[in-house]
């Protein structure tokens, strides 16, 4: 039994374990690679609430150079809304929409008296290229709001292509690593298909640079684990981020197996 509990005990002290080296790895990776050294580079601002590699700081210091407007956002893919990109937002006072596929954020929510009132509109809908738009225009979402966030694994690429009329001033899009950035690659379209947990989804970084480039958007930067895009209005870059606005320039390779939480179980703070 004693050998037992120290075996279990070894176990559960494995994730706070991983977080610290995770925490050295990034530490000494963003030292010690000159590319990191422009300030204008947004890894060195990352840090996590309710995001998953960092998202939260990297959105909190877009907004920090371009200021925010409506503080509304829009995301797709929110899971049981514990761990996206804008339930911290939520909890400092931003409000907006939460789509997904699956009901789960219906429970996280209930009996948060604090998050009903008109501050987030919930929709449980499975979206894809051709119905995305008018879903957005049911939930009157504003035309012109400063945050969208996209996670839908597969359709990723395909469903941002589908948004006609808004105009959205920074994107949060998930891409697909696995692709080197010159290359400009999509999975085929299917809008019943979900992601099979393979490296077969999405877009390369270099087809979401063009087609945020498309719709009027640069290419700002990656998180450091190679998830997500960061995508700001071409009018309000300026020289705020840095350049070029490639994917060649900001890709982040695939370190998906970097631990990447610290601290006690995910919940949604309350708002303030």
């Amino acid at each position: 039994m004693p050998l037992y509990r120290e075996i279990l005990q070894m176990r559960n002290a494995l994730p706070a374990i991983e977080a610290e080296i995770y925490g050295l790895r990034t530490d000494s990776l963003l030292s010690g690679d000159p590319r990191y050294a422009d300030a204008r580079r947004l890894h060195r601002y990352a840090f996590t609430v309710n995001s998953a590699g960092g998202e939260d700081g990297l959105i909190q210091e877009i907004f920090r150079r371009i200021g925010v407007t409506s503080r509304v956002f829009v995301e797709v893919g929110v899971g049981d809304g514990t761990e996206n990109n804008t339930a911290f937002l939520l909890s400092t006072g931003w409000t907006g929409f939460w789509i997904d596929g699956d009901d789960a954020v219906l429970q996280t929510l209930s009996g948060r008296r604090d998050l009903q009132g008109g501050c987030l509109t919930t929709h449980v809908s499975f979206l894809n290229k051709e119905n995305v738009t008018d879903v957005f225009e049911r939930l009157r979402i504003p035309r012109v709001f400063d945050l969208l966030s996209l996670d839908l694994d597969q359709n990723t690429f395909h469903v941002w292509e589908g948004v006609e009329g808004f105009s959205p001033r920074v994107v949060v899009a998930e891409y697909n690593a696995s692709i080197p950035p010159e290359m400009e690659w999509t999975v085929h379209y299917d809008a019943l298909k979900v992601w099979d947990g393979t490296q077969n989804f999405g877009g390369s970084l270099k087809a979401f640079e063009s087609l945020g480039a498309r719709f009027g958007y640069c290419l700002v930067g990656c998180d450091i684990n190679g998830v997500n895009a960061f995508f700001v209005r071409r009018d309000l870059v300026a020289d705020r981020f840095a350049d070029p606005f490639t994917a060649e320039n900001h890709y982040e390779p695939p370190r998906y197996r970097y631990p990447h939480r610290r601290g006690h179980p995910r919940a949604i703070l309350d708002r303030h």
